[in-house]
């Protein structure tokens, strides 16, 4: 009897003492994810005082550029063509090689290429790939193989005045989703 006199208080304070520190733990924001970096599993003790985590940083992303496309009408017929986000046609020019544009300096303020800070993505599934060329211009967007611009003269959506101009050592056609031709036109 004696021993559980003696006992029974210590006992009573440890359960008191655990109940707190279970209590004050509760009470305590456990970190979001990523903020410990998601490799460290949680602790059972009290939180210390410390320099704070430092937050892991991601990538920075980069601005997707849209290749979207429409239905106009070109030489008297209906066709799908490549349009950028403003809604003007894409054109290409048949002078243009894989290794090199034709369109640079003046031509390029006439025919703007489409340039890319990003990666090149289209609303539609496209039959050719869409790809970024490092060229005189820039960082360049091409499609099946061809660099991609717009028109000065095309003034609104849907116009496709650049259609069949011949310049700079070649014709300029407006991008289509169906296959483009190799240049010789």
């Amino acid at each position: 009897m004696t021993f559980l006199k003696r006992t029974l208080p210590i006992f009573l304070m440890l359960i008191a003492l655990l109940l707190v520190g279970c209590s004050t733990l509760a009470g305590t924001e456990s970190p979001s994810p990523g903020t410990n970096g998601g490799n460290t599993p949680a602790s059972n003790t009290a939180p210390t005082t410390s320099a704070p985590t430092p937050q892991p940083t991601s990538a920075p992303t980069q601005p997707v550029v849209l290749v979207n496309t429409a239905t106009v009408t070109v030489n008297g017929k209906q066709e799908t063509i490549l349009i950028d986000s403003q809604g003007k046609a894409l054109y290409y020019l048949t002078a243009d090689t894989p290794f090199a544009s034709h369109c640079t300096g003046s031509c390029a303020q006439a025919w703007p290429p489409l340039l890319s800070t990003g990666i090149p993505l289209s609303s539609t599934a496209l039959p050719a790939k869409l790809g970024v060329r490092v060229d005189a211009n820039g960082k360049q967007i091409e499609y099946g193989g061809h660099l991609l611009y717009t028109f000065s003269g095309d003034t609104a959506p849907g116009q496709v005045s650049g259609e069949g101009i011949q310049s700079f050592g070649g014709t300029w056609h407006v991008a289509t989703t169906g296959p483009l031709s190799q240049g010789g036109d």
